[in-house]
């Protein structure tokens, strides 16, 4: 990558670990993949027992290996809703965020809400792995990010009959936070904003590489 460009990158990234950190939420930063996935291991003790939502970054990253390593009890959630419910007694909860704002704000939307209901309460510990192209200037731009990029990625994706697979971008992109499409396979279902934290669950990998939607 260009070294000026990396400067703002990392610029970006190290303000909004400062906003994040003022939120009570700790933030580490990852320059490369190889560097989350050392941050992600030493934040993991051997034999613990491991969850985690549904997300390419975590695959991209390599995270996702370094959880199937064998080292630890890793929850299959593809086998079914008994394994999603098992990992909101986990140790450790793995997951992506959509979108994470220059404010230091998390914001996630979710269609089985396995994801956001972890985060929100349940694991002992929560880290999130996220590319610095999720980060954006505020909820407004959070909100636009998941309806104009990631709801329709995600949807090709997975297969889903919504109209954002087929336009590339939320019908209803301008409107309310959560208006949307009134598809039995609609993905954006549930809401969240972490705007901080009374406890020490939620830590956040910032990666200087893009990754995921």
């Amino acid at each position: 990558m260009d070294e000026n460009k990396q400067k703002i990158i990392e610029s970006k990234i190290r303000g909004t670990m400062a906003a994040l950190e003022k939120n009570h939420i700790r933030a580490y930063y990852a320059p490369t993949k190889a560097d989350a996935v050392k941050l992600a291991e030493s934040m993991l003790t051997e034999g613990c027992t491991i969850g985690n939502g549904g997300s390419v970054t975590l695959t991209e990253s390599g995270v996702m290996n370094l959880m199937k390593n064998g080292r630890y009890h890793y929850i299959d959630r593809s086998k079914g809703t008994a394994e999603l419910q098992q990992a909101h007694n986990a140790d450790v909860f793995f997951m992506s965020s959509n979108a994470i704002t220059e404010n230091g704000e998390l914001y996630n939307v979710d269609g089985n809400s396995n994801r956001v209901s972890a985060l929100a309460h349940g694991p002992k510990k929560v880290v999130i792995v996220a590319g610095y192209n999720k980060i954006v200037p505020d909820l407004t731009a959070a909100i636009a990010r998941v309806k104009e990029i990631a709801a329709p990625a995600n949807g090709v994706r997975l297969g889903t009959n919504t109209p954002c697979v087929k336009t590339g971008r939320c019908i209803a992109c301008g409107g309310p936070m959560t208006a949307g499409c009134s598809s039995p396979d609609r993905m954006c279902v549930n809401y969240v904003v972490t705007a901080y934290q009374r406890t020490e669950r939620i830590h956040v990998i910032l990666v200087g590489e893009e990754l995921g939607y």
